[in-house]
């Protein structure tokens, strides 16, 4: 069992919902990173989404954007990602940890010896943002093979062949984009969500994260009584962001902000 199928299990068993925070590697410098992601677990992270940053992230609003920027001031690439991958592992053998990013890395580096060197540093599974479906059968194998599980997203505007069409390839689970738009926007239907939720579960039984509009503690318990995980992003960047020149702060801001988040999961009605 991988694991993030074992943590989705355990959680499922425990009638509780997964917390999965994301940063940008390398924001606001390369040798904060591994202590970020640690600050996180502490706070009561069950998965952790580390993303790769990219010159071009499309997916992404105003806030990761600059992060990506940041990172990539400071030359952080592809294969450091791996290494802080590697170093948080020396010490934590138990969280997931997943890449987010776009394919131009990737594919400039080959995509097997990419997922090689990715299980390698103890990856668990990848998220790629513009892998289309017609892709996915010659590119998610190669990760399959190396144990890494292949992580889709799915958006409002997701038919039902689309949701079948990633199903095949999917694993791990499947990160439902709650807005049309970008990373950070603000408005959050949570019954639209729990609509959409369902819809896709009819196709599938991975378990549905759900991202892009949650930044405190009442979107996180809302999203949390129809997801089985609640991803936070831009929240926990414009706290990097913020600050980035006292960087010794971070990791007990990080703590606090996702303990904070962690209690709303965990309340009960």
């Amino acid at each position: 069992m991988s694991r993030i199928d074992g943590v989705f299990e355990k959680l499922k068993s425990q009638g509780r919902k997964a917390l999965v925070p994301y940063i940008t590697a390398g924001d606001p410098h390369p040798r904060h990173t591994v202590a970020l992601m640690h600050a996180l677990v502490q706070g009561g992270a069950d998965v952790l989404e580390l993303g790769v940053p990219f010159s071009d992230p499309m997916a992404d609003g105003p806030v990761i954007q600059l992060a990506c920027e940041r990172a990539l001031a400071h030359g952080t690439s592809l294969w450091q990602v791996l290494e802080m991958v590697a170093e948080f592992r020396k010490t934590d053998a138990a969280t997931p940890v997943v890449l987010m990013g776009y394919l131009n890395p990737i594919e400039a580096r080959g995509y097997k010896l990419f997922a090689a060197k990715a299980r390698e540093a103890g990856v668990d599974g990848v998220l790629v943002v513009d892998l289309a479906a017609e892709e996915a059968p010659e590119i998610a194998p190669l990760f399959r093979a190396q144990g890494l599980d292949c992580i889709f997203l799915l958006a409002p505007t997701s038919s039902d062949a689309r949701i079948e069409a990633v199903r095949e390839h999917a694993g791990g689970y499947l990160y439902y984009v709650s807005l049309k738009g970008v990373t950070g926007a603000a408005t959050l239907d949570v019954a639209s969500v729990a609509d959409k939720l369902q819809q896709i579960r009819k196709h599938t039984v991975l378990p549905l994260a759900v991202g892009f509009g949650i930044r405190d503690a009442a979107s996180a318990r809302a999203v949390g009584q129809v997801a089985d995980a609640v991803v936070v992003g831009s929240a926990l960047v414009s706290q990097i962001e913020k600050h980035q020149n006292e960087p010794a702060l971070l990791p007990g801001l990080l703590k606090e902000q996702m303990a904070v988040l962690r209690a709303a999961l965990d309340q009960r009605n």
